[in-house]
Formats: C-alpha cells, structure tokens, sequence
C-alpha cells in the first residue's frame, strides 16, 4: 500500500506541476503575445493554439491526470496525516478544472468554431472572445493549481517523513 501511496502522491505532484505550468504559460507568455497582435492574427493563432492542445498528453496526463491522481492521492492517504493537504489540493484543483470547463472552453470553442480567419469578421469574433474575460479567469486558474502544486509537494515531504 506504500508504494501505490507515494507513486499516486507523486503522479499527482508530476500532473498538477505540468497543468499549473500551462495555466501560467498561457498567463505570462501566450495571451500577452497574442494581446499584441491583430486581430486575424490573433484568432488565427488562438484557433491553432487550441486545437494543438487538445491532446492525450494534456488533457488525459495534465488536465485531468491531475485531478485523477490526486483524488487517488487523496484515497490512498486515508489516515495519514498528508491527507488533509491533498483534500485542500484536490479542491483548488477542482475549481481551476471547474472554471476551464465553464468559462475557459466555451470562449476557446466560439472562437476555434468561428471559421477560417480569411473568411470571417475577425474583430467581431475577438470582441465576442472577451480577452479580459478568458484571461482574468485563467489568473485564477493559475493561483489554484499552483497552490495546488505546493500542497501536493508539501505532502510529498509529509510523506517523506
């Protein structure tokens, strides 16, 4: 039972590092760059940018492998004194996964499905993106996972112990 308890911890920490560095990414790097391009650039690379994430190594090892492996983290760890810190990690978790899925998705899918960059109003599409929108919710999504990263490494030392 150790050794599932520390690999599940550990698979945990891995994902949840890897999903809170993306949320950040896109935070620090993509959406300031994108910011600072026109607007057909800017659907055009967003569109491309959002179909090229969808994959099984995000969204099944970081995405939602996070959230897997710390609700078996959490599992695993019944009676152990970490166990309090992977709940607190597993519900931070839980509402960056929340918002990506409320807000987060549905503004990707409008502007991925509003059509070829050539061939649409790219302003309309970008004022009905709602950059403000899209990136003050990904701050929040980076402050949970990344709190939820350091409870899951500071589990990892309780573990140690």
């Amino acid at each position: 039972m150790e050794t599932l308890r520390v690999t599940a911890l550990m698979a945990a920490t891995l994902a949840m590092g890897l999903a809170a560095g993306a949320f950040a990414l896109y935070a620090h790097t993509i959406m300031p760059g994108l910011g600072r391009t026109d607007d057909r650039t800017f659907v055009a690379a967003f569109q491309a940018t959002d179909r090229a994430i969808m994959n099984v190594w995000f969204i099944g090892l970081c995405f939602f492998g996070a959230l897997i492996f710390t609700a078996l983290a959490a599992f695993t760890h019944i009676g152990q004194r970490a166990l309090p810190w992977i709940v607190a990690a597993l519900i931070l978790y839980a509402v960056a996964v929340v918002i990506t899925l409320a807000v987060n998705v549905p503004l990707n899918d409008m502007i991925k499905n509003a059509g070829d960059p050539a061939r649409i109003d790219v302003a309309a599409v970008r004022e009905r993106f709602d950059e403000a929108r899209w990136i003050g919710w990904n701050l929040v999504r980076v402050v949970t996972s990344t709190a939820a990263f350091g409870l899951l490494a500071w589990s990892l030392t309780l573990t140690s112990r």
